[in-house]
């Protein structure tokens, strides 16, 4: 349902942005930008040990950073990189169960709109690797050895920038990621988690 809305989000934002008049990003241009993102995982993160075990996994914001190359006019390549983010692990019934950190790396191409204008909406479509490292236990598993593998996924992005001087725009948007994770406990396949999270962000563009 949210994976929907995002892309019902970015249809929107491609039909307003036809009203105005369009002039390219020119071919080899390239920007970068520094912001912040929240990732929220899905409400519904899936059960474990065959389906006893309802997880829930929290909420975090880390600073990010982004670079885009233009391949054609309006059509870019973005990389997305951030600082770690860290989660707790919650088990209804149980609390706090443990922690892990990742880090979401996004590859994604994009189309700008109304890139010569003052509010230049964009779409864009990727891949996401996350890697999960640092994991603890606590609570009910303390001592217990947690271990979640990396995952690979489709991106989906929609944004808006708002141009605040000749150079940079100020950025709005929001990702969603596919991610899932395969989860053990002491070496024991415990099940799948599935994260899924949309990522909030709002960041400075700066363009070369």
């Amino acid at each position: 349902m949210r994976k929907t809305s995002l892309m019902l989000s970015a249809l929107a934002l491609a039909a307003a942005s036809m009203a105005a008049p369009a002039m390219a990003q020119s071919k080899g241009d390239w920007t970068a930008s520094v912001g912040v993102g929240s990732v929220n995982p899905k409400s519904d993160n899936g059960k474990l040990a065959g389906g006893t075990l309802a997880v829930d996994v929290d909420s975090d914001i880390k600073p990010t950073i982004t670079g885009e190359y233009f391949i054609a006019d309006n059509l870019g390549i973005e990389v997305l990189a951030a600082l770690p983010f860290k989660h707790d692990i919650n088990i209804d019934g149980l609390g706090r169960v443990g922690s892990t950190k990742h880090l979401p790396p996004v590859v994604s191409l994009q189309y700008h709109f109304n890139t010569a204008g003052k509010v230049s909406p964009l779409v864009g479509l990727g891949v996401n690797y996350t890697t999960f490292f640092s994991e603890s236990t606590g609570g009910a598993l303390a001592g217990s050895k947690l271990k979640l593998d990396d995952s690979w996924g489709l991106a989906a992005h929609v944004g808006v920038d708002f141009k605040i001087s000749d150079h940079g725009s100020l950025r709005v948007d929001a990702r969603w990621a596919d991610i899932d994770t395969k989860v053990k406990l002491d070496g024991a396949d415990l099940g799948t988690v599935n994260i899924d999270p949309l990522v909030y962000g709002v960041s400075y563009v700066h363009s070369f």
